[in-house]
């Protein structure tokens, strides 16, 4: 496990650590040519490299460069600036198996709606289409399917925050977005779990409303529904109440091949935690 920048009170980090769970030891990452210091960056795996990019660093709150560190190396390689997005962070980023995608965010200009493609065998980016893309927000869902970039949600700043319930569908290969279906689509939310079962994508709960957008569910407390959308469909079904963990946002879901495990998270407005949660196994 890599992990890497970041931020605790007023110090953000250009630090790491690689963690071997064989032996339970850390080995520090080099700060030889890493990136600036960040936080509210992305980072992928290749394969053989972690690459990260964009974030919100010590003197501007928005970031366009970014790295490729070899855990087998110890090495960082910068990535160019040559045809990079627009400077962004709380963006979202997928691999694609070729190429690290980038897309939306938080900019000097509110939100957008932009993105790029960044090809490491080659050091280039190529810019993502804005024809037919999702509107302009930050903090979206992001799951690659296979073959495509899956977008749904995020919140889109405007004076206040403003949720969606809208999401696209980007093919890298022709360089085009498809709309994703509206018609049974869960409720627009924000700091919902998600997960790819291989087919389909789940979200669950999540806080219906935050006009401050932060991580308190302001004005309301948090939902116990969600959906599967299943992309080969354009279809959403929504998931079952009954039987379904009480209402949170803030929670964590995984997927374990068969089912998704829901746990922990913030119940209402005033940081009322809990440490329940929930197996679902959407039907085959």
């Amino acid at each position: 496990m890599i992990i890497w920048g970041g931020g605790s009170g007023s110090t953000i980090f250009k630090t790491g650590g690689r963690y071997n769970p064989l032996n339970n030891t850390w080995t520090a990452t080099s700060t030889t040519a890493a990136p600036g210091a960040r936080s509210s960056h992305t980072a992928v795996w290749t394969g053989t490299e972690m690459i990260v990019w964009g974030g919100s660093g010590l003197t501007s709150p928005w970031i366009r460069t970014g790295g490729r560190y070899n855990p087998s190396t110890n090495a960082w390689t910068a990535t160019t600036l040559t045809n990079a997005p627009i400077a962004r962070s709380s963006h979202v980023a997928v691999w694609s198996g070729q190429q690290m995608i980038v897309w939306g965010g938080a900019t000097a200009t509110f939100d957008t709606r932009t993105g790029g493609r960044y090809d490491p065998a080659t050091n280039t980016w190529s810019a993502t289409s804005l024809v037919n893309a999702p509107s302009e927000r930050n903090l979206p869902a992001a799951i690659w399917t296979g073959d495509k970039m899956l977008i749904w949600r995020g919140q889109t700043y405007d004076g206040t925050y403003s949720y969606h319930n809208t999401g696209g569908l980007y093919d890298p290969i022709n360089d085009a977005w498809v709309s994703t279906s509206i018609v049974n689509a869960p409720t627009p939310r924000a700091f919902f779990a998600y997960v790819w079962t291989g087919t389909q994508m789940i979200v669950w709960a999540g806080c219906p409303s935050d006009p401050f957008g932060g991580e308190d569910c302001f004005g309301g407390d948090g939902v116990f529904t969600g959906g599967q959308y299943n992309p080969s469909t354009d279809s959403w079904r929504p998931t079952p109440v009954r039987g379904a963990p009480g209402p949170r946002y803030s929670t964590k879901g995984i997927w374990t091949g068969r089912e998704m495990i829901a746990w922990g998270g913030l119940q209402t407005d005033s940081d009322t935690y809990t440490w329940t949660g929930g197996r679902f196994r959407p039907p085959q």
